[in-house]
């Protein structure tokens, strides 16, 4: 039997190592975009301390987000780690609490101006790597409790943390893309529907004038007509939960159902609830509660279970149940905002750096959907940012420099190696964003 190695030695003295060799991928994929130049270009934040550029402390937010290194102290970690930085074009890495002062001095204009290169990056993403003629909103809230004294944290609805203060931003999702076209940080408070008018303002103001045809998806929290007025006009057709008010409840017994599969029929009409202007079209889904049957959270009345939409779209009932049910792929997209973009980690005590913050979480995630769609095959593109960073941004990497020349080593795989070459030259294929 062989004996184990005694005579082992230690030595702390290799600087070409890193635990995200795969990183380079990414950064490689910022590079042909020129996205540094891009934000240079569109952001001005006059500051005392110019040791950092601008564009490097925005990198510097964002790159710990994509590595999960979710915590402003935990990013420190980054600062002893000379081959990342070499490999993703820093000089070096700001310590925690310049991180956080960049956060909490930037003036009011500069959140302004981050939302608007977001969307400006939206408009490019959108179009890439096809050209695209329709758009599919989701809306939806999420909780983010939050532990602390924050600015503007209230209490309000919290499943899990009842009676704790948090946040409740409002986001709204690109169905087909899954780029998080806008997001506002709200109070914890906030009405279902508050500031839905000026995300819809905004996000379609964003909409690149080639979109031909807008299709807006919502649960029951935006079912008031202050949301569909503005969604009518703007052209939008749309499939929103209906409120289920005691005046509407009392109409579904009464309404002339047809068989749609074997165990849920349908109806449709019109109906003008109290307070609105004008009558709507609502479509109804019914199905008979078996005895055996496990509590549901549908609404359920006498012995059938009930769902509703109002909607302006020329779709069949049956249609319009079909295209709403897509939007269950918000809820996995919501889930990976929180749990692997630090949408849960309050970096701050006051509402106006914890709502920039959030556009530099918008503008991480939207940055790794780009390069999954556009770098990595398709077998790839579904992948959470969790899954992707073990699998690729993870991969231990060793710098070295044979005849001068830098060469990244990562471990001898075949497959790492195809991806890198698929990766490289899809990226190279790319054109830089335009100022």
């Amino acid at each position: 039997m062989p004996y184990s190695p005694r005579n082992v030695r230690i030595a702390c003295n290799h600087a070409g190592l890193t635990h995200y060799g795969g990183v380079y991928f990414f950064h490689e994929f910022l590079r042909v975009l020129r996205l540094r130049n891009f934000l240079a270009t569109h952001l001005t934040y006059p500051r005392r301390n110019s040791r950092y550029h601008l564009s490097q402390m925005i990198l510097a937010l964002m790159y710990p987000i994509v590595l999960g290194l979710d915590r402003l102290e935990t990013a420190s970690f980054l600062r002893s780690n000379g081959t990342f930085q070499y490999l993703t074009g820093l000089p070096s890495f700001p310590d925690p609490q310049t991180l956080r002062r960049f956060l909490l001095h930037a003036p009011d204009a500069f959140w302004q101006q981050m939302h608007r290169v977001n969307d400006r990056l939206l408009q490019t993403f959108i179009h890439l790597p096809s050209h695209r003629s329709r758009l599919i909103f989701d809306l939806d809230s999420t909780v983010v409790t939050v532990f602390g004294s924050q600015q503007d944290a209230a209490v309000g609805y919290n499943p899990r943390y009842r009676g704790k203060k948090s946040y409740d931003p409002l986001l709204c999702i690109e169905a087909n893309s899954s780029y998080l076209w806008d997001a506002e940080l709200r109070p914890g408070n906030a009405g279902t529907w508050d500031g839905s008018i000026e995300v819809l303002d905004t996000s379609f103001t964003n909409v690149p004038p080639e979109i031909r045809e807008l299709r807006v998806r919502a649960d029951a929290g935006f079912g008031f007509n202050p949301v569909l007025v503005a969604l009518e006009e703007r052209s939008a057709q749309y499939a929103v939960v209906a409120r289920l008010t005691s005046a509407f409840k009392r109409l579904l017994p009464g309404i002339s159902y047809q068989s749609v599969n074997r165990k849920w029929e349908m109806a449709e009409f019109e109906y003008r609830p109290h307070g609105w202007p004008q009558a709507r079209r609502f479509v109804v889904a019914r199905r008979f509660i078996q005895q055996e049957e496990a509590e549901t959270t549908l609404f359920s009345m006498g012995r059938y279970i009930y769902r509703a939409w109002v909607t302006n779209m020329p779709l069949t009932p049956a249609g319009i149940w079909h295209f709403y049910d897509g939007r269950a792929g918000m809820e996995p997209r919501i889930r990976e905002l929180r749990e692997d973009f630090a949408l849960r980690k309050i970096p701050t005590a006051s509402f106006a750096a914890n709502a920039l913050y959030l556009e530099i979480v918008r503008l991480a995630y939207n940055l790794v959907t780009a390069f999954q769609r556009n770098c990595l095959d398709e077998s790839w593109q579904n992948l959470t940012l969790q899954k992707l960073r073990y699998k690729l941004f993870l991969i231990p990497g060793e710098l070295t420099r044979p005849q001068n020349r830098p060469v990244l080593r990562l471990r001898p795989s075949p497959m790492i190696e195809d991806l890198a070459e698929t990766i490289l030259a899809r990226a190279a294929k790319l054109k830089p964003l335009q100022p």
